[in-house]
C-alpha cells in the first residue's frame, strides 16, 4: 500500500524516533496531541500537528474517531500507533484499515489473538512452543478456579488474560489466599482492560525475563533479531535491557530463536514483534509469556547490535516491500545496554515527580531517544518515562561502563529523575554477575535504597561553584556578594556563607579563585587553586593535583542547586545564601502542619475520611493518582477532620489543600 505521510498515534520519545524513521524514507509525519502536550518536541518537529483532545488519555490518545479524523484532515495515508495506548488494540487496526488507511504493524487478527493471553498460550502450545503449568480454561467460576489452584500447587500466579504490565496480577504462596487473590485479580483486570477472566500459572522463582525480536513481511518470511534480557524489573515494568542475553547456554538460546519464528509464522504475522519468555536458570527451562505485537521500549539495543533499523522495516512492510534480508544476513556485535529514564524518587517509594525541566545536559558520544528538553513540563497525566539512554560496547563489560559514564555526565534540573538509582542496578554485583532476576530488587537492596549524597569535599566544591557562579563575569567575588555577607575578622579580604538546605552551621568560603577555600562546620577544609567555572564544568588544582568536573548551577524556588559530577556519579546539593537562609528563617511556620496537600499534581482517587472523623498521624486521608500510579496520602499528625477541599475525581494542582485537620493536643 502506497503512503506519503504517516499519522503518529503517540507522544513522546518515542513519536520522535518514528518521525526520524519516516523523515529517513523521506515521508512526511502528522502529530496528534493533547493539550498538555501542545508545546511538546515531538509536536514542534512533525510536519503536520493535530490537537486531538484534553490531557487524559480517554480524551485523546485512546480516542478512536478523534485519531482518525486527524487523519483524513490531514491526508495522511498510514497511522503508527508505536508503543502503549492503541497500540495493541484490535479493534484500532481494524478501524484504520476499514478507514483506508495502513496499519504500521500486524494484522488485528494478530493483535487480538495474542492480546488474550490465554489464547495466546494456546497458539505457542500448538506451535510446539514450552509454557509453564497452569489453567487456562474458559470455565472461570471461583470453584473451578481455586479446584485448579489446588491441583497446581503453591507457588502460582493469578494473572489477566487481557493483562499486561503486572496489572491484574497476583503470587499465592499460601492457598488459603487463593480467593482473595482471584478475587482482587479479577476486580483490578476489569478495571484496567474491561475484561475480568483470569488464569493461573506456576511460579518460577529467580527467573530470567528473556526475550527475542522478530520481523516477518506480508509474503511469509519471517527472521529473529536475536534475544534481549530485561529481568532488572519493579513491579514488572522493565527498568533496564539488555542485547544480546547474557549467561545463556547456547542450545538454549537456538530453540528460544526458533521457536520465536515458528510461533511467528503459525499466526501469519508481519511487522515488528516480540516473543517473551520466562527462563528458569535451575532447571535449564524456558516458557512463553506473551507476545508483543508492537514496537517494544527496548528495540534500541537489538538495533544497536544488529544495525537493523525497526521502524525502517515497519514502514516498508506496511509499504508491502518484501524482507530483503535472509537469517544468514542477520548479525550480531557486541552488546548493548539500555536504560530506562522515568521522572520519579526511587528513595520515596518511586514517587512521581513531575514540574518544568529547567536544565536539561544529556551525555555526548551516546544514543538518547527523548521525549523531553530544557523547559518541557512534565505532568502526571501520562506514564513517566521521559528518556531512553543506550550504549554499545565490544561487550557488556564495556557497556557497563559506557552506560555508567553516561549517567555520571546526565544533568537534570526542575524535575527528579530516576538515574542514580539506575547507575547503582548497573554498578551491583549481582547484576555483573547475572545474579539478577525478575524479583530481585529487594535482595539486592534488602534495606532498600537511598539517594547517594556529596562528601565533605563534593559539598565544598558545589558550594564553589555556586560562589563563582554568583560573581559577575570578570569581577571579584567579593563585588557583588551583597548587603548579607559577613566580614571576617583580623582585617581578611571576606568571606561567603552557604547553607546546605539540610544543616544550620555554615560553609565559609575565603580568597580569590586564585586560592579559593571552603572552611566546613567541623573544621575540615579544602583549597583550590586556579578556580574556573565556565561552560558547566569546574576545574582547577587541588593539592597542585589538576581536576574537572560537570558543574551546572540553578535556582530552586527558595535555594540554589548544584549538579555536580563527582566519583560517585551526578550528585545534587543544595544550598541557601545567607539571604535565603534569613527568609527560610522567616518563613518557618508560615505553614501549619494541619494541612494535607497535594506532593504533585494529580486526580483525586478516593478521600477516606468524612467530616468529623478522628484520624492518627499516618492514616491514609486521600488516594492521589498521578503518572498511573496510586499514592496514599498520610494524616500530617492525629486530630479531627474540619475541612475536605477535594472530591474523588478532581484534578488537583500541586501543594493544593486536600483536607484540614484540627490536631490532638499533645501533654
Amino acid at each position: 500500500m502506497s503512503f506519503t505521510r504517516v499519522l503518529i498515534a503517540n507522544r513522546g520519545e518515542i513519536a520522535r524516533r518514528i518521525q526520524r524513521g519516516c523523515r529517513k524514507l523521506g515521508l512526511e509525519t502528522v502529530a496528534v496531541f493533547s493539550e498538555a502536550d501542545r508545546d511538546a518536541p515531538f509536536v514542534a518537529e512533525a510536519d503536520h500537528a493535530v490537537c486531538i483532545g484534553g490531557a487524559a488519555p480517554s480524551e485523546s490518545y485512546l480516542n478512536i474517531a478523534t485519531i482518525l479524523d486527524a487523519a483524513r484532515a490531514t491526508g495522511a495515508g498510514a497511522v503508527h500507533p508505536g508503543y502503549g495506548f492503541l497500540s495493541e488494540n484490535a479493534g484500532f487496526a481494524s478501524a484504520v484499515e476499514a478507514a483506508g488507511l495502513a496499519f504500521i504493524g500486524p494484522g488485528p487478527g494478530a493483535i487480538a489473538m495474542m492480546g488474550s493471553k490465554i489464547e495466546a498460550k494456546a497458539a505457542a502450545e500448538t506451535a510446539g512452543v514450552p509454557v509453564l503449568p497452569g489453567y487456562r480454561g474458559a470455565e472461570q467460576s471461583d470453584a473451578r478456579l481455586l479446584q485448579e489452584a489446588q491441583a497446581l500447587g503453591t507457588p502460582f500466579l493469578v494473572k489477566a488474560s487481557a493483562g499486561g504490565g503486572g496489572r491484574g496480577m497476583r503470587l499465592v504462596t499460601d492457598l488459603a489466599d487463593a480467593p482473595e487473590a482471584i478475587a482482587s485479580a479479577r476486580a483490578e483486570a476489569k478495571g484496567a482492560f474491561g475484561d475480568a477472566a483470569v488464569f493461573l500459572e506456576r511460579y518460577a522463582p529467580r527467573a530470567r525475563h528473556v526475550e527475542v525480536q522478530v520481523l516477518g513481511d506480508s509474503y511469509g518470511t519471517v527472521l529473529h533479531l536475536g534475544d534481549r534480557d530485561c529481568s532488572l524489573q519493579r513491579n514488572h515494568q522493565k527498568l533496564i535491557e539488555e542485547a544480546p542475553a547474557a549467561d545463556l547456554p547456547e542450545a538454549v538460546r537456538d530453540d528460544m530463536l526458533s521457536a520465536a519464528v515458528r510461533l511467528a509464522q503459525s499466526i501469519g504475522y508481519r511487522s515488528a514483534g516480540t516473543v517473551e519468555y520466562l527462563y528458569d536458570p535451575a532447571r535449564g527451562e524456558y516458557y512463553f509469556l506473551e507476545m508483543n505485537t508492537r514496537l517494544q521500549v527496548e528495540h534500541p539495543v537489538t538495533e544497536a547490535i544488529t544495525g537493523i533499523d525497526l521502524v525502517e522495516w515497519q514502514l516498508r512492510i506496511a509499504r508491502g516491500e518484501a524482507l530483503t534480508l535472509a537469517q544468514s544476513d542477520v548479525r550480531f556485535d557486541g552488546h548493548a545496554i539500555e536504560v530506562r529514564i522515568a521522572a520519579e524518587n526511587p528513595a520515596e517509594n518511586f514517587s512521581p515527580e513531575t514540574g518544568r525541566i529547567t536544565l536539561w545536559a544529556p551525555p555526548a558520544g551516546v544514543r538518547l531517544d527523548s521525549g523531553v528538553a530544557a523547559g518541557s513540563v512534565v505532568g502526571h497525566h501520562y506514564d513517566s518515562m521521559l528518556a531512553k539512554l543506550i550504549v554499545h560496547a565490544a561487550d557488556r563489560a564495556g557497556a557497563i561502563r559506557r552506560a555508567v559514564a553516561a549517567i555520571d555526565t546526565f544533568a537534570v534540573g526542575g524535575v527528579g529523575l530516576n538515574l542514580s538509582y539506575q547507575r547503582a542496578l548497573l554498578t551491583h554485583a549481582d547484576f555483573q554477575a547475572f545474579r539478577h532476576h525478575t524479583s530481585g530488587l529487594s535482595e539486592m537492596f534488602p534495606g532498600g535504597w537511598s539517594q547517594p549524597a556529596p562528601d565533605a569535599r563534593d559539598t565544598g566544591l558545589a558550594a564553589m561553584a555556586l560562589h563563582m557562579h554568583l560573581a559577575p563575569a570578570g569581577g571579584s567575588p567579593w563585588q557583588s556578594l551583597g548587603a548579607w555577607r559577613i566580614t571576617a575578622p583580623a582585617g581578611r579580604s571576606g568571606a561567603a556563607s552557604y547553607w546546605a538546605t539540610s544543616g544550620d552551621e555554615p560553609i565559609r568560603l575565603s580568597g580569590t579563585p586564585a586560592e579559593l577555600a571552603a572552611l566546613f562546620p567541623d573544621g575540615q577544609s579544602i583549597t583550590v587553586e586556579s578556580a574556573v567555572l565556565t561552560g558547566g564544568r569546574l576545574s582547577g588544582r587541588i593539592d597542585g593535583v589538576p581536576f574537572t568536573r560537570i558543574a551546572h548551577v540553578e535556582r530552586a524556588r527558595d535555594h540554589w542547586r548544584v549538579h555536580l559530577q563527582t566519583p560517585a556519579g551526578m550528585t545534587v546539593t543544595d544550598l541557601r545564601t545567607l539571604e535565603d537562609q534569613h527568609l527560610a528563617r522567616a518563613s518557618v511556620g508560615a505553614s501549619g502542619a494541619d494541612l494535607l496537600t497535594a506532593p504533585m499534581p494529580g486526580a483525586v482517587a478516593e478521600v477516606r475520611v468524612a467530616l468529623g472523623d478522628r484520624v492518627a498521624a499516618g492514616d491514609t486521608l486521600v488516594v492521589l493518582e498521578a503518572m498511573k500510579l496510586l499514592q496514599s496520602l498520610p494524616a500530617p499528625v492525629a486530630g479531627v477532620v474540619t475541612e475536605i477541599y477535594c472530591a474523588p475525581g478532581d484534578t488537583v494542582a500541586g501543594h493544593a489543600p486536600l483536607v484540614k485537620l484540627d490536631p490532638e493536643e499533645t501533654t
